[in-house]
């Protein structure tokens, strides 16, 4: 059996991608549905009026390995490969690259995140997931979806729509890697999320680039197009610890014991200090590690059983499982992405893994993610 892949791109390439809204949307909200709009010689996706995002860097599987230099952001409909929108293509790149299932995460949807609107995402949103659902259905042995959930101020239908995403069939759900400025995960608002996260068994994923307007700047527009700075790129941790570390030091997990969190597309190299200086802060600063807990555990504890991570090709990473809970370490392959480690995935993996017993390098590419996920 190949490698399990738990980061794997999906939205940004449907076929036709205006039907994949229209035929699920109410068809009065007119140019508001998400759409991609052809270009010379790049294409773009709006939402709502927003920019939410390019092809370029979200279709060049392979590139970086032959020309690397060309990779940019921009980028058109007519490059993206047939894996990216077509399922049985999907799994045909699955073989190609040694690889026997995948768990999908959204491309161009995730930075739907950003759209202000809460009302009209969460029915952007109830689209998305349905499509998604029908995209597995296609092999659903080796293709399981991750659902999209728009909570904000109406707690109960984001909850709805959890609950909905449970009986499309898919196993997981994403939430906003950070929220809109005036919430934080620590917030009472959340209990009922968490309760019903665990009660569903839904693990609940903090994917990069999905932060809430008005939280950082997620991208920069330059001239009318999506941007990032180099900078920007090598800190996009920084929100996932942010919300990582309210939930931990709030007790989330003390009184939810069985919800799991997924730290999604961040790496882990810097998740050991992380740990070490949550415990630090928790052991000597009481009036500001103020919730403590009933047990007697410390913060790492709660991050070894409760959180798992995704990860690339982070080799730094991979010595240090061992402080970080080599059984919730997950590797993902982010086809069709241009950060990609297809069709190279074997050859990446063999590196990074010398030294690691055949038992836990098992665990770290496919065990831990078919464990989590209930695949066979």
């Amino acid at each position: 059996m190949g490698a399990y892949s738990l980061t794997i791109s999906s939205d940004s390439h449907v076929v036709e991608p205006p039907r994949l809204w229209t035929d699920r949307m109410d068809p009065s909200h007119g140019e508001r549905i998400p759409r991609l709009e052809i270009g010379d010689p790049h294409d773009q996706w709006y939402c709502d009026g927003e920019i939410v995002g390019t092809l370029g860097g979200a279709s060049s599987a392979g590139m970086r390995f032959s020309r690397p230099q060309d990779i940019i952001l921009d980028g058109s409909f007519a490059k993206v490969p047939p894996g990216g929108y077509d399922p049985n293509a999907h799994v045909q790149d699955l073989d190609v690259d040694g690889v026997y299932a995948s768990v999908l995460y959204s491309s161009v949807a995730g930075n739907m995140y950003a759209v202000p609107d809460a009302n009209f995402l969460r029915e952007v949103f109830t689209a998305y997931n349905l499509w998604l659902s029908e995209f597995c259905s296609a092999h659903p042995a080796r293709l399981k979806g991750i659902a999209q959930v728009m909570l904000d101020d109406d707690m109960d239908a984001g909850i709805d729509q959890l609950n909905h995403a449970a009986e499309l069939g898919l196993c997981g759900a994403m939430i906003p890697v950070f929220p809109k400025p005036s919430e934080t995960y620590d917030l009472p608002m959340y209990e009922p999320l968490w309760a019903a996260a665990q009660d569903l068994g839904m693990p609940l994923s903090l994917h990069v680039g999905t932060k809430r307007p008005g939280v950082g700047v997620a991208q920069m527009r330059t001239e009318g197009k999506v941007t990032q700075s180099a900078t920007e790129r090598s800190v996009t941790d920084y929100w996932v610890r942010l919300s990582l570390g309210h939930m931990v030091f709030s007790g989330v997990f003390e009184r939810y014991p069985n919800l799991r969190v997924v730290n999604v597309e961040h790496e882990l190299s810097w998740i050991p200090f992380f740990m070490k200086r949550m415990d630090t802060t928790y052991l000597e600063r009481h009036t500001q590690a103020t919730h403590r807990y009933k047990s007697g555990a410390l913060p790492s504890d709660f991050m070894r059983r409760n959180v798992y991570h995704g990860f690339q090709e982070d080799e730094l990473g991979i010595r240090l499982r061992d402080i970080i809970g080599v059984d919730r370490v997950m590797w993902g392959s982010d086809y069709p992405h241009a950060e990609s480690t297809f069709p190279e995935s074997q050859r990446i993996l063999n590196e990074i893994m010398t030294g690691v017993p055949d038992e836990e390098k098992a665990m770290l590419v496919g065990g831990n993610c078919a464990k989590l996920y209930g695949m066979g």
